[in-house]
């Protein structure tokens, strides 16, 4: 089957194509054909970037008003005879799409194909995501209006895999009326990467689900951990929303709630202000000043900039907090993954991370921590190492369409 995995942002739309079938699950022969991303959708100099398997990119500023002009330009693009898509002559080619959406709430805890009831409730999710499910929304009414009931389309839900955390680990410590009313608890994000860890890491170490004990670190501009145990998810970091846990780039992570009713008597802003400020200007961008990219601040603080220095050494101590808490309530793990932008390519982050862990069990190799740059997949522990420490580059697309693949041929899921 050619899928066509759809990631709309609120200003961006970013797709791939990938051919895959149950038959290639336990081969991983499955193939992408082409991507892109279509940036400053709403605007008249909307950045395009399209690659097609085997071809140079093509890249363009356009005007590209609304979601559904985005679409309709990856439409005529992939229809192009000079695109020269492997298996893709025009759109009949494609026979599902599948959307990523990040709040499925308690409603949704595996992938559904998508009906008029499950827009409804992914509708009624919005108010636990305004940032992100009426984006994800817009995706799925734009396909609908351009192609109809003709090509299934599968929704893929980023809370689904932490759906399994018990009560315990999910519930806050708040009236219980909250939760009952409002469904006020932690949800976590980024599942479908936790997810596709776990996977790659089973079929690396030739483990059955069942024996997967393993701590999860999906470190890019977004940070989340999991605490995945028997193949499980039973903790993460991510809560109600995504800006609860690690430091990311400019969200703050975890902070005392009473910081936002005194900022407000301050006078800095409503508590819309302040809630914008923590998800869009705090993280690494305010503690460091400069910037929310990772590797920016590498460079200024090898350069001596100490309020870079001051956010990495933040950085890497709460990810170790996080570290600590799960393997305390897992009773140990066998294997820590780094993965996503920073946790795939920052050697120095990962070595900040795991310095002073030895006496845990964790012993990096610096020599294969400082190979692990670039999308290898890597084990960067000493061999004697009581606990392994792998970077596994995550492929959230590719999760995305086979769980497609499995809601559309009906086969049920196992892993």
């Amino acid at each position: 089957m050619n899928v066509f995995v759809l990631n709309c942002g609120s200003s961006s739309v970013k797709f791939q194509i990938i051919n895959t079938d149950l038959e290639m699950f336990e081969t991983d022969s499955d193939h992408r054909v082409a991507k892109g991303l279509i940036e400053r959708v709403g605007k008249d100099d909307a950045i395009i970037s399209f690659e097609a398997d085997g071809q140079s990119p093509v890249k363009a500023i356009e005007p590209i008003h609304d979601h559904r002009e985005a679409i309709l330009r990856i439409k005529k693009w992939m229809e192009d005879p000079a695109t020269k898509i492997d298996g893709i002559h025009s759109w009949d080619d494609i026979h599902a799409i599948g959307h990523r959406v990040v709040h499925g709430g308690e409603r949704f805890t595996k992938s559904v194909k998508i009906d008029k009831d499950v827009l409804a409730q992914i509708e009624e999710c919005s108010d636990l995501a305004p940032l992100h499910n009426p984006a994800n929304l817009k995706g799925i009414y734009a396909c609908y209006e351009i192609f109809g009931d003709r090509i299934p389309q599968v929704a893929i839900f980023d809370t689904a895999f932490h759906s399994t955390m018990a009560a315990e680990s999910y519930m806050y410590a708040i009236p219980v009326e909250y939760y009952e009313k409002y469904r006020v608890r932690r949800y976590g994000f980024h599942g479908t990467s936790h997810r596709y860890l776990a996977y790659r890491y089973r079929k690396l170490v030739g483990k059955p689900r069942e024996e997967v004990n393993i701590i999860t670190l999906h470190l890019g501009n977004g940070c989340s951990a999991a605490a995945i145990k028997k193949g499980y998810s039973v903790n993460t970091s991510m809560g109600l929303t995504p800006l609860e846990g690690l430091i990311m780039g400019t969200r703050s992570g975890d902070i005392d709630p009473a910081v936002v009713e005194y900022l407000f008597n301050k006078g800095i802003g409503s508590v819309a202000d302040i809630f914008n400020i923590l998800n869009k200007k705090s993280g690494m961008l305010g503690v460091s000043g400069l910037s929310n990219d990772m590797r920016d601040i590498e460079k200024a603080a090898s350069q001596g900039n100490r309020q870079a220095e001051l956010a990495l050494k933040m950085f890497a101590l709460r990810v170790k907090k996080y570290i600590g808490a799960y393997l305390a309530e897992m009773n140990g793990a066998d294997a820590i993954i780094f993965s996503a932008g920073i946790g795939e390519n920052s050697a120095l982050v990962r070595k900040m991370v795991c310095q002073g862990l030895e006496n845990l069990g964790i012993e990096l190799d610096e020599e294969l921590n400082r190979q692990a740059v670039g999308g290898k997949c890597l084990k960067i522990s000493k061999a004697d190492s009581q606990i392994a420490v792998w970077v596994i580059p995550t492929n959230e697309e590719l999760l995305l369409a086979r769980d497609t693949v499995r809601v559309v041929r009906d086969v049920p899921r196992n892993w």
